[in-house]
């Protein structure tokens, strides 16, 4: 009866044994990073020309002084907004008063003598018509209303002239903008053509730069212009080619190209560097790090995980952009998939993995 109990628990015994023997063969899962780990995404590709550049104004204008004298008033500082016309700054302008007062009276004399001319040339006409005087005499009153009238002509262009220059000791702006710059404050004597203010309208930004020639044949005026600015680093702007320039420069063999920026904000600052890349080309898809498609084969792959192993999915490649290190692809994968990138997508087919997330902060020091 004894004997009869124990084969059964020999064999159970000789069972379980085998069981755990074989789960001990098991082979254990490779443990991958979790930076050595992407997601499957859908999103957009774009490419085109990388350029950088200075921001300046689209609209400025640099006020000059068109009378020489001494600033008696800067009614403007700079960061002040001024409509068109507002004053800037005024100039002394006396001693052109005196020359417009001294203007005034030359015209009054130079009309004054035209009409005495004129009435000694109807008197003369009249006088010829009788017989009482010749000929030459009337050519003669003639020409002596032709020159009153000259003089009476040099006189009033001397008058505007001298107005001219009198409204000129009235500095405006020239546009509605900011006041970038003050050159000049009360006191300091000035002469015709100095720079007193500048003046830029911010609402409409521009940046100037270059594109290698090889790469201009890509560009075409109206496209749009994706770039960031030194000092927004949380928030990135959006411009269009506005002019090609139809000549590459001799040394560097690049091509200017001119960029207009829409600053209805004012967020915008003239003077801050902007780069960026003009998008001549996009593809929307699934989209994944380029470290993650092996292409040593005959056709490219990714090692895709899935229920804790791997598997290799054959893909087709579209539109890389190089400086963000992603390309759009197509083929067996969907949004939300995980695939291994660099060293770890060589890891075989069917391999069980375990993803290892990165420890906590500060997890080391303990």
């Amino acid at each position: 009866m004894r004997l009869w109990m124990l084969v059964p628990l020999v064999l159970l015994a000789g069972c379980g044994g085998g069981a755990v023997e074989r789960e001990s063969q098991a082979p254990a899962p490779v443990r991958i990073a979790a930076e050595s780990v992407a997601t499957v995404q859908q999103g957009t590709i774009r490419t085109g020309p990388l350029i950088s550049g200075e921001l300046t104004a689209e609209r400025e204008a640099t006020v000059r002084a068109q009378v020489g004298g001494s600033i008696v008033e800067a009614a403007a500082d700079e960061g002040e907004h001024v409509r068109k016309g507002a004053l800037l700054a005024r100039i002394e302008a006396r001693d052109l008063q005196a020359a417009a007062v001294s203007a005034r009276v030359a015209v009054d004399g130079a009309e004054h003598t035209l009409e005495v001319a004129q009435r000694q040339a109807a008197r003369t006409a009249a006088l010829v018509e009788a017989g009482a005087l010749a000929r030459q005499d009337l050519e003669t009153a003639r020409s002596g209303v032709a020159a009153a009238q000259s003089e009476l002509a040099s006189a009033r262009a001397q008058l505007a002239s001298a107005r001219q220059s009198l409204a000129d000791t009235k500095v405006t702006s020239p546009i509605a903008g900011v006041v970038s710059r003050r050159s000049v404050s009360v006191g300091d004597v000035v002469s015709p053509g100095a720079a007193l203010y500048t003046v830029i309208d911010p609402s409409s930004m521009r940046l100037s730069a270059f594109v290698p020639s090889e790469r201009i044949g890509q560009l075409h005026v109206g496209d749009p212009v994706e770039f960031a600015v030194s000092g927004y680093q949380d928030r990135s702007f959006v411009g269009r080619v506005q002019r090609i320039n139809p000549a590459a420069d001799p040394t560097t063999r690049q091509v200017p190209i001119i960029v207009t920026i829409p600053n209805a904000d004012g967020r915008l600052i003239a003077g801050l560097y902007a780069q960026g890349r003009v998008n001549t080309e996009s593809q929307t898809g699934l989209v994944v790090p380029l470290a993650a498609v092996d292409r040593s084969g005959p056709s490219p792959f990714v090692t895709r995980v899935g229920g804790g192993r791997t598997e290799r999915v054959g893909v087709t490649l579209g539109l890389e952009d190089p400086e963000t290190e992603r390309v759009v692809v197509g083929g067996g994968l969907q949004p939300g998939d995980l695939v291994l990138l660099g060293a770890a997508r060589t890891v075989m087919p069917d391999t069980p993995v375990t993803i290892v997330p990165p420890a906590p902060a500060g997890s080391a020091a303990r």
